[in-house]
């Protein structure tokens, strides 16, 4: 069965015309079960984390800022979001249901989150829309468990994910790929283990023959026994901070490509959302629901 974290928490007021598009969240499930592609008994809860998992990535420092509510202006103003009690709480419970949804994973061989894709946060500071990063808190606990030995981080995701590279970077237990838009944020970018940068106005045909070339003979080298997949939806040309030409059409293609191949090759993949900025929230919204609709074809 198809296991994917949802909590009422991961939507949160935000002041009128901010540019995140908090509403998705709740959009999206509420997409999948007028449709009839999940039924409520595909979604789960998730509870607060043991913070020793947050605190095997992040600084307790940081942690203890966040959870105070003690950042400086600075620090806050690079996450972007207004910073609030609830909105710590909110990214605790994306963490944990990251975890939870990679424990489903090894049993299903997929789960997903609704949210999480935090790929922004570093282990003492958070930008860009992310405070803790949850790929890499589940990757970190799968580890710790003794459940994997070795995790390929595949971030599809139009900006790069530079909090993910930073965390692991000498970690020989985590590959981290990061194929993204060259000239877009994050400008001051972290080194991954495979960077692969697109220019500006990359469309379907490109974009897939260079992740058709990279992914099978990245696993192949790399042979992960777990796969996080960051499937951002801000590759789309319509998204207004994404800087790609992709359709709608050519982006779901690269999720059945990512997800068939897990699938065929037998290798668990937790999948986490990721970006998604077009002006129409319909557009985020379709694009989101196509990943829960192939991991249901696929997989089910």
């Amino acid at each position: 069965m198809l296991k994917i974290a949802y909590h009422p928490i991961y939507v949160l007021p935000l002041p009128k015309g901010h540019r995140f598009p908090m509403e998705k969240y709740e959009l999206v499930p509420q997409q999948l079960l007028h449709e009839g592609t999940c039924t409520e008994e595909n979604f789960f809860e998730p509870d607060f984390p043991d913070e020793a998992d947050i605190l095997a990535v992040h600084d307790k420092e940081y942690v203890e800022a966040l959870k105070q509510q003690t950042l400086s202006y600075r620090e806050a103003r690079k996450i972007g979001l207004p910073l609030s009690k609830r909105l710590v709480e909110r990214e605790f419970l994306i963490a944990s249901g990251t975890i939870k949804a990679a424990e489903y994973a090894l049993r299903y061989g997929i789960a997903m989150n609704v949210a999480g894709g935090t790929h922004h946060a570093y282990t003492n500071m958070g930008e860009g829309f992310c405070m803790f990063n949850d790929q890499a808190v589940a990757a970190k606990w799968l580890l710790r468990k003794g459940l994997s030995k070795k995790i390929l981080m595949v971030d599809l995701d139009v900006h790069q994910g530079n909090g993910t590279a930073e965390i692991f970077a000498g970690d020989d237990s985590v590959f981290t790929f990061s194929m993204h838009g060259k000239n877009n944020y994050p400008f001051k970018k972290e080194r991954s283990d495979l960077d692969i940068e697109l220019e500006n106005g990359t469309g379907d045909e490109e974009y897939f023959r260079i992740l058709k070339q990279t992914l099978p003979k990245l696993i192949e080298e790399q042979k992960p026994d777990f796969i996080f997949y960051l499937s951002g939806v801000d590759i789309l040309a319509t998204d207004k901070l994404g800087k790609l030409a992709c359709t709608e059409a050519g982006c779901k293609e690269r999720d059945r490509f990512v997800l068939q191949t897990c699938h065929d090759l037998k290798i668990p993949v937790e999948v986490s959302m990721g970006g998604g900025y077009s002006p129409h929230i319909k557009n985020i919204v379709d694009a989101h629901a196509n990943t829960f609709r192939l991991a249901q074809e696929i997989f089910f």
